[in-house]
C-alpha cells in the first residue's frame, strides 16, 4: 500500500491551487509582492541640530607628513619633492556628504518541492497565511540577508515525476545499459587481432557511475519515490544607499572622496526620516528632500520599509601648493584618514625593477 495514502491528499493539487487565495494569485510569476499598507502612517520627526559645524584647519606639518607617507607607499616615487618642497600655502575646501540608507524587506513566492521524509501534509488543514503574514526574524538593521520559509498549510505529498515513483532513473552515462563502449578497443573486442585484455573481448566496459545497474538514485526525491510540494516564501533584506556630495571646487576628483570618512555632523534613524529643511548648506537640504522622495517612490511599492538612516558628514579637503626646483605643484590631503592625491608628482620613474 502506498504510504502516501495516509496523508490527504494522495497527489499534489494543481499547479497553483492557491489562485483564489489573496497573496498567491501570481505565484511563481516573478517579481516582489506589494507589502500591506501600514496600520498607522508614521510621521517623521526632525533630528537634532549639531553644535559644532567646523573642522580644524590642517597644519603644514600634518600635510607634509601625509605627503611623505604617500610618497613612501609608491615604489617609483623619489622622496625629493616631499622632503625638499616648500609649501607656499594651503586652502580648505571642506565639503558635505549626505547619505540616505533605506532598509527594506521584499517577499516573493514560488512552488517548491523536496524529498518526502515523513512530514505532515497539511494543505487542507486550515487556510494558509498570506505571504506577508508568514513569521520571520528580522536580521540586524541595514544589513543584507535572505531567508526561505515553507508556508504553513501549503504542503502536500505526490509521486515523484522525475522517476515516476520508482526512486531511480536511467543512468545518463551509459544510457541505462549498465555498460559503455570499451575505450581500449573502441568496442570491437579485438586489439592487434587478439581479444582485448581490458574487456575480455566483449567490447564493453562496466559503467562505474551506476555500478553496471543501468540506474541511479533519483536526485529529485533522493530515492524516496515521493516529494513534498509546498509554497516557499523568499524574504530578502537589503540596505539601499545613495550619497550626495556637495561640489567642493578644489580640483580634487569627487570619486576620491568615496573611500574616506569625515566628521559626522548629523545622524538619525527612524522608520521615515525627515528632509533636512533649514540645513546651513542649501544643496544638502535640496538633496535630502530629493533622495527621500526617490527612495519612497522606488521602494515603497514593492518593499516594506523597515528603517531609514540619514547621515551628514563634513569631509576635510585641503589643497596644498608647494614649490620644488623653481616650479609650482599641488597635492591634496582629504578625509579623516589624511589620504593624499598628487597626480602631478614631479619625481617619478617610468618603471619599477622587481628583483
Amino acid at each position: 500500500m502506498n504510504s502516501a495514502a495516509m496523508y490527504p491528499p494522495l497527489h499534489a493539487p494543481a499547479a497553483n491551487p492557491f489562485a483564489n487565495i489573496p497573496g498567491y494569485e501570481g505565484i511563481g510569476g516573478g517579481g516582489y509582492l506589494p507589502p500591506p499598507m501600514p496600520l498607522q502612517p508614521v510621521a517623521p520627526q526632525p533630528g537634532p541640530t549639531p553644535d559644532d559645524w567646523s573642522i580644524p584647519a590642517l597644519s603644514e606639518d600634518a600635510a607634509r607628513e601625509a605627503f611623505k607617507d604617500y610618497v613612501q607607499s609608491h615604489c617609483c616615487y623619489s622622496s625629493g619633492p616631499a622632503v625638499e618642497g616648500v609649501i607656499t600655502n594651503t586652502e580648505s575646501f571642506n565639503t558635505y556628504r549626505l547619505r540616505l540608507e533605506t532598509f527594506t524587506e521584499n517577499r516573493s513566492t514560488e512552488m517548491a518541492e523536496k524529498p518526502y521524509e515523513g512530514e505532515t501534509a497539511d494543505f487542507y488543514v486550515q487556510p494558509a497565511p498570506r505571504p506577508w503574514e508568514v513569521q520571520t526574524k528580522t536580521p540586524q538593521l541595514f544589513t543584507k540577508d535572505t531567508e526561505e520559509i515553507r508556508v504553513p498549510y501549503t504542503s502536500s505529498v505526490k509521486e515523484c515525476n522525475a522517476c515516476r515513483g520508482e526512486g531511480t532513473v536511467s543512468c545518463k552515462d551509459c544510457n541505462g545499459n549498465g555498460y559503455k563502449q570499451c575505450t581500449d578497443c573502441n568496442g570491437s573486442g579485438k586489439k592487434e587481432e587478439e581479444n582485448c585484455s581490458h574487456c575480455n573481448g566483449t567490447g564493453k566496459d562496466r559503467c562505474s557511475k551506476c555500478n553496471a545497474k543501468g540506474k541511479n538514485k533519483c536526485e529529485t526525491c533522493n530515492g524516496k519515490k515521493q516529494v513534498l510540494t509546498y509554497v516557499k516564501v523568499k524574504v530578502e533584506w537589503k540596505n539601499n544607499v545613495d550619497d550626495h556630495l556637495v561640489e567642493q571646487n578644489s580640483g580634487l576628483k569627487a570619486g576620491e572622496l568615496k573611500s574616506v570618512s569625515g566628521k559626522e555632523l548629523y545622524k538619525i534613524t527612524q522608520i521615515m526620516v525627515y528632509p533636512l529643511y533649514g540645513f546651513p548648506n542649501p544643496a544638502i537640504a535640496e538633496a535630502s528632500d530629493r533622495l527621500i522622495k526617490e527612495h519612497q517612490s522606488k521602494y515603497a511599492q514593492t518593499s516594506r520599509i523597515l528603517q531609514q538612516r540619514q547621515t551628514v558628514e563634513l569631509i576635510p579637503v585641503t589643497k596644498v601648493n608647494y614649490k620644488w626646483k623653481n616650479k609650482m605643484y599641488v597635492f591634496y590631503v582629504y578625509g579623516n584618514e589624511n589620504k593624499v592625491s598628487a597626480e602631478d608628482y614631479p619625481a617619478t620613474c617610468c618603471c619599477c625593477v622587481i628583483m
